[in-house]
């Protein structure tokens, strides 16, 4: 390190020359325990020598940072301290909402609806930012005025390109695997190679994997050379249609699948279509994001075309996919609605579902609650209310219904007044948990219907409903005893047995006219075609050649075809304006 005393140590100031001794030795002193302190934290949540290292390039790449803006060795290892116990802290803060840590795309999609999200669920943090704040200047001064030292620019800037190259080399070498950030720990490690990670995909590929147009074309040139969607035709507004529901049933799947466990009897009827068919759904998640299945059915778009990223698919998408079913729909004279079980600013949810043509958006706050885990009949009740507003306008109304009581965990009994005659069928506590969850839910759907057909006898209803992803639980139940190693590749390979769930349709009033959509096995991103062609609503050109796809691929959408044919069809919505941005 370079080092140069400023010529205000030689100022009237400080006439001594033990004086100048003084301060350079407790500078000296200050800098040492500020970097012990900052060693200290990384070696406190990092763990193995990878994970160490790793941590320990990314501090000292801060440091340098800092340097280049400010060439005080002191004030910069007061502020790396500082960024270090911060992004920790804030990764074990997101950890304990979302079971996942911090990571680099949390800060390069970083949005005011997160902010909102957090202000709203946690009030008090702004009071601690603004407390943090403000003393964190004063402190900042006092170590700028004692700081005797100065590093040279050209020795930081050399320092900086060291460290990112060492943190591509090692993050490239021993890639993250997708159990990692669920762990809690290594916060700073994971933030580092989650960074060079998205860097790479969005130089290589950007934020969607689409076919590339040809270099040399302009875009317009491109799409006049290529078959492209035709535009959507009229769809006659004033035909009497069904009003839709498409129900989100939490954490759900048919849990016979398991070997030995054991349901009460006429469990496995709830997952039963109108037609008595039982009918399996491939999520592109499992075991937690519920947003994936959201994205699915609601675009018609396969999370997975967004690699890496694909966790804040909702957030990049947020205002740049306009098309999808609800889209559809209001097309044909539908009023639109989502009844969403939390805050509507999480993972840009409201921004995302108003983009695919939303246009009701009724979040927790709108329903009067300040908890997203409610009973289920609160959410069919809060429908209710809805279709009684709206029956002046005698429009068609489609709704998105988010159902909740399923959420885990299941290690504790959730309401156990409402099943007062429950009997556990004598598995473990956890399974019977999420197994008597599950009757609730179908009473209070049988309920729910009952009541449609009851309050509305002269209009007709189609409901379609869906688990959106297996529980946690599942990887337990599946295979018992699977080495987890093993496990993981499953994961990493998508097997189905972790991903299906089921989908199933109901009529109220009505019987759908046409299920040869409905396959007995078909992904997620299907979902807005059998539900188009069931009510009897004409397809829009995007969705015409989704359908074509569906029948080319046997139900597979992303999968077909090794991805050729999702890339295909995400380059047809570019280039129909459809899909912006990305």
């Amino acid at each position: 390190m370079e080092v140069d005393i400023p010529a205000s140590i030689d100022s009237g100031a400080n006439p001594t020359g033990a004086a100048r001794g003084v301060r350079f030795y407790a500078g000296a002193a200050a800098i040492a325990a500020l970097h012990l302190a900052a060693l200290s934290v990384l070696l406190s949540w990092e763990y193995g020598p990878f994970a160490v290292t790793l941590s320990v390039l990314a501090w000292v790449f801060v440091n340098c940072v800092f340097l280049l803006v400010l060439p005080r060795p002191g004030v910069s290892a007061a502020l790396a301290l500082a960024l270090m116990v911060l992004l920790i802290a804030l990764s074990r803060f997101k950890f304990d909402i979302l079971q996942l840590s911090l990571t680099f795309l949390d800060f390069l999609i970083i949005d005011r609806d997160t902010f909102s999200f957090l202000l709203s669920v946690f009030p008090q943090l702004r009071i601690q930012l603004i407390m943090a704040g403000a003393l964190a200047i004063p402190v900042l001064w006092v170590v700028w005025r004692a700081d005797p030292f100065r590093v040279a620019r050209r020795l930081s800037l050399a320092v900086v390109v060291a460290t990112t190259l060492s943190m591509s080399v090692m993050s490239v070498a021993v890639p993250e695997q997708p159990w990692e950030p669920f762990q809690g720990v290594n916060h700073i490690s994971n933030l580092a190679r989650s960074g060079v990670v998205a860097v790479s995909r969005l130089t290589s590929t950007g934020w969607i994997e689409a076919d590339p147009a040809p270099s040399g074309l302009t875009p317009r040139a491109f799409a006049a050379g290529r078959p492209a969607l035709p535009p959507s035709g009229d769809c006659d507004t004033t035909a009497k249609r069904p009003h839709i529901i498409m129900l989100l049933d939490e954490s759900s799947f048919d849990v016979t699948a398991a070997p030995g466990v054991k349901v009460p009897e006429g469990y496995s009827d709830y997952f039963k279509s109108i037609d008595g068919i039982r009918r399996t759904m491939i999520a592109e998640a499992t075991g937690g994001p519920t947003w994936y299945t959201e994205f699915n059915v609601l675009s018609g778009m396969s999370a997975r075309s967004f690699g890496d990223l694909k966790f804040y698919v909702t957030r990049i998408s947020a205002g740049r996919v306009a098309r999808g079913l609800p889209q559809a729909l209001k097309r044909c004279g539908y009023k639109t609605f989502s009844l969403y079980p939390t805050y509507g600013n999480f993972l840009g949810a409201r921004t995302f579902q108003k983009g695919t043509g939303v246009g009701h958006f009724i979040d927790m706050a709108d329903m009067g609650v300040s908890e997203d885990m409610q009973p289920d009949k609160f959410y069919f009740d809060q429908a209710l209310k809805v279709f009684a507003a709206q029956q002046p306008s005698q429009s068609p109304i489609f709704m998105f219904v988010y159902l909740t009581a399923n959420h885990f965990p299941w290690t504790s009994v959730y309401r156990p007044d409402l099943t007062p005659d429950w009997t556990p069928p004598g598995n473990t506590a956890e399974t019977d948990e999420y197994i008597r969850r599950q009757v609730m839910t179908a009473k209070d759907y049988r309920d729910f219907t009952a009541r449609l057909a009851r309050d509305y006898p002269d209009q007709s209803f189609m409901v379609l409903r869906f688990g959106d992803h297996q529980p946690a639980i599942s990887q337990k139940l599946l295979e018992p005893g699977i080495d987890r190693k093993v496990l993981a590749q499953r994961l990493m390979a998508a097997d189905p047995r972790y991903f299906s769930t089921y989908y199933a349709l109901d009529g109220i009033n009505f019987s759908p006219p046409d299920l040869s959509s409905a396959l007995e096995t078909l992904d997620a991103a299907y979902i807005p075609i059998v539900i188009q062609d069931a009510a009897g609503i004409p397809l829009d050109p995007s969705f015409e050649e989704q359908k074509r796809i569906m029948l080319r691929c046997k139900g597979l959408f992303y999968a077909c075809k090794g991805g050729a044919e999702a890339r295909r069809f995400n380059r047809l919505l570019i280039d129909a304006g459809l899909v912006r941005g990305l």
